[in-house]
């Protein structure tokens, strides 16, 4: 019988899963794996365990949000054999979850986890660190995310608008160096994400083709300043809808590695937490680094 190994997050999205965690086990041995359950014991306990009894399992199950896979996948990544992985979103973040065509319902999701589509997915490295689907700085990193998903509902991309219009006046511009595979962009920019995902927050990847999370290249997308409310719903507009904006502030591209310098330190985000604050990032593309379960 193969081996599984679910870890879990029971703190994830407000504690939803723990009146589901019977269910879910009972998803997975249904399948046909003999399972080992591990709850996380705080930050970083997936990335020691992971790493540590990866070589025991045919599979791991992970589920809470976007950083429960993080640490998982982290972890997998400093070895040579990496089992496939399993994902039940049960943060208040799923972002990645968007890729992987998981139905809803941790009950259904964890019959995907079991039974699922293996396929293999690129994994980002960041100087020392790694990421799964983005690695951001700048204005709008967290504006997805503190706008509040009613407003979103209401208003669409508008909601983004008022939520970045707020911070106009403190919108801090880095002047960046950036090499990649087709050249280098030089200029002050006051965002940039580099991603491997269809959506995080609302914002999509461009260019406007569709992602393939095994390809090799990263969605590059890098924004200069905005001087008023115009050009910064031009540019938030351009980002909800992967179009080219009339102002010409964004840019954007593919790449299968980036080298970002600045004169100061830049703080950056990977999979939504904070991921340090270099001088200079060197960003690559590990092409199909590590197995993940789709559902259909």
């Amino acid at each position: 019988m193969k081996k599984l190994l679910f870890l879990y997050n029971t703190h994830a999205g407000k504690g939803l899963l723990k009146s589901k965690l019977a269910a879910v086990q009972d998803a997975l041995t249904a399948a046909g794996w003999d399972v080992t359950i591990h709850p996380t014991r705080g930050a970083g306990d997936a990335t020691e365990v992971a790493a540590a009894r990866a070589g025991a399992f045919d599979r791991i199950v992970c589920s809470g949000g976007d950083g429960t896979l993080h640490e998982v996948v982290t972890g997998l990544m400093g070895l040579e054999a990496r089992p496939e992985v399993g994902y039940i979103p049960a943060g208040t973040t799923n972002d990645f979850a968007k890729n992987l065509s998981l139905p809803r319902g941790m009950e259904a999701a964890a019959r995907v986890a079991a039974a699922g589509v293996p396929r293999p997915v690129d994994i980002g490295s960041f100087n020392n660190r790694f990421f799964i689907y983005v690695a951001a700085f700048g204005a709008f990193t967290d504006v997805a995310y503190n706008t509040p998903q009613p407003i979103k509902n209401i208003f669409g991309h508008l909601a983004y608008v008022l939520e970045g219009a707020t911070r106009l006046g403190s919108i801090q511009a880095y002047h960046l160096t950036v090499e990649h595979d087709g050249g280098v962009e030089e200029g002050d920019f006051c965002y940039g994400m580099v991603s491997n995902t269809v959506s995080v927050g609302g914002f999509k990847g461009m260019p406007a083709e569709p992602v393939r999370l095994d390809d090799g290249l990263f969605e590059v997308v890098l924004v200069r300043q905005p001087q008023n409310p115009l050009q910064l719903q031009a540019v938030i507009k351009a980002l909800l809808t992967m179009s080219p904006d009339e102002g010409g502030l964004v840019s954007s591209f593919r790449t299968g590695r980036l080298r970002v310098a600045c004169g100061q330190e830049l703080p950056w985000t990977l999979d939504g937490e904070f991921g340090g604050a270099p001088t200079v990032a060197e960003i690559a593309n590990h092409q199909k680094a590590v197995t993940i379960v789709y559902g259909k």
